[in-house]
């Protein structure tokens, strides 16, 4: 059986070479019979001529090769084909400013070696040789916040990596552009992507890589095409076809990402699967990111059960009269002094009795950075029951003072005429000199401090809060 892929367009851009003059220069543009180039099977690493070595031998050119499952740009490479079959090799060059096509050469493959696709990654997308795999978009926010994530264009696969470009030390991150925003359902539905059924897509291992995918939110009934696995570099390549997608901001949605056929893999494992598609074109005004779909097998998310679990420890806390107050300022003459745990856990987003942060670097995943760092560092609060209920503020180091009530009915606690800690610039910054005690641990308030509830959304029953420790 022979595949084809149709050859990918490349932009050609001038071409400097700080080298000596070879024989070709870019300046001119080459015959064809000038362009030499080879497709040897190697008979000594697969006896039935699984592995192809392909090379250019025309300096000055810029190789373009298509064969069949995947594509490259290298004067040299090696590709090993799975499973036996007729292959189509396409060479092209790019010379003086134009493209010369070469004659296509038909590799045939007579022997399955199918160690080339016996890895755990494979076999998490396709469920092994001889079988295939089902997949589906996390719509319904099953496993991850939903169906789309956004990242900066650094990131990659998730298990490995460097340090981000704030310090802290993160997988995932392969340069400087390294930032996350996990939009949940409210963020992606409607926003981003259209609520709707986004069907499904298959990738196969049976008697070759086939992939498979039913598209209705792009209204299309069958769409089949081949697909490679580089397991070294975490890149799927699918030819002919895309998975399923969905990404409509005002102005280009899907048409501000150029590659649709080289995906990063983020994640994969038996269940669950990220890919990553560059959004490298003006979309609203916005910069280069990372797209990344979320995907289940269908397996996994028609018989996913949702876990059972209770609200946060601590999450709206019922406190006996009086209690509230003595957390806050104590029982002694001095009051309590409290400061933000920037070190630790500084904020969280806590919605009907959940909590997502556990960590400082969690914390930057929602808006943390090093310059809240730096005023957190130097402001305090302290509240006192001495001659009324006062509080002295230090705000990255201008002190004021005044007083301040508490509604034992709701667990509010208002500043008469002031503001909890003001970060300039940022949208966390409080703005209302009411805040509400969400999260609180009595008879533990030393050890685990206390959270401050600064903005509410109706809509998710989900409060924005600063956690505070003595």
């Amino acid at each position: 059986m022979k595949r084809y892929i149709k050859l990918l367009m490349i932009s050609l851009l001038p071409f400097l070479f700080s080298c000596k003059k070879d024989k070709h220069s870019m300046g001119e543009v080459l015959d064809k019979s000038e362009i030499k180039f080879s497709v040897l099977q190697d008979l000594k690493a697969d006896a039935g001529g699984n592995t192809v070595i392909l090379k250019n031998m025309t300096p000055g050119t810029l190789p373009m090769w298509d064969y069949g499952t995947g594509t490259s740009t290298k004067m040299t490479d090696t590709v090993r084909f799975a499973f036996a079959g007729d292959y189509v090799v396409r060479f092209s060059v790019a010379t003086g400013g134009r493209v010369v096509k070469l004659d296509s050469v038909v590799v045939k493959v007579t022997q399955d070696n199918l160690n080339y696709v016996n890895d755990p990654l494979w076999t998490a997308l396709t469920g092994g040789v001889g079988k295939e795999m089902e997949w589906v978009l996390d719509t319904e926010a099953k496993f991850f916040n939903g169906p789309m994530y956004f990242y900066g264009t650094n990131i990659g696969w998730l298990k490995a990596g460097g340090p981000w470009k704030d310090g802290a030390v993160q997988t995932g991150c392969y340069g400087s552009d390294c930032w996350v925003w996990e939009a949940g359902l409210g963020d992606t539905y409607p926003n981003n992507m259209t609520q709707g059924n986004y069907g499904s897509m298959t990738f196969s291992l049976k008697g070759a890589a086939v992939f498979k995918a039913v598209k209705p939110m792009e209204n299309i009934g069958s769409q089949t095409g081949t697909y490679f696995l580089n397991v070294a570099g975490k890149i799927l390549t699918i030819n002919n076809a895309t998975i399923l997608r969905g990404y409509k901001p005002a102005k280009n949605g899907i048409t501000g990402i150029s590659n649709w056929t080289n995906y990063k893999i983020l994640s994969l494992d038996e269940n669950t699967m990220q890919l990553g598609v560059l959004r490298d074109k003006d979309v609203d005004g916005e910069g280069p990111a990372m797209i990344v779909y979320n995907f289940l097998t269908k397996t996994f998310s028609e018989n996913y059960v949702p876990p059972v679990t209770g609200p946060d420890e601590g999450f709206d806390p019922t406190f006996k009269a009086g209690e509230l107050l003595s957390m806050l300022s104590g029982t002694g003459t001095a009051g309590r002094l409290w400061k933000i745990d920037a070190e630790g856990n500084p904020i969280d987003w806590i919605a009907k009795g959940k909590g997502w942060t556990k960590s400082h670097n969690d914390s930057r995943d929602w808006g943390w950075n090093n310059a809240l760092d730096v005023v957190a560092k130097d402001s305090w609060i302290l509240f006192s029951r001495i001659g009324g209920l006062k509080y002295t503020r230090n705000q990255h180091g201008v002190v004021s003072s005044g007083t301040f009530t508490i509604n034992e009915q709701t667990n509010e606690v208002t500043l008469n005429g002031e503001l909890l800690i003001q970060f300039p610039g940022s949208f966390i910054t409080p703005v209302k000199n009411t805040f509400k005690v969400v999260k609180a641990f009595p008879g533990k308030v030393e050890s685990k401090g206390i959270w401050f509830g600064t903005d509410y959304n109706v809509e998710k029953d989900e409060w924005f809060a600063f956690h505070y420790i003595l």
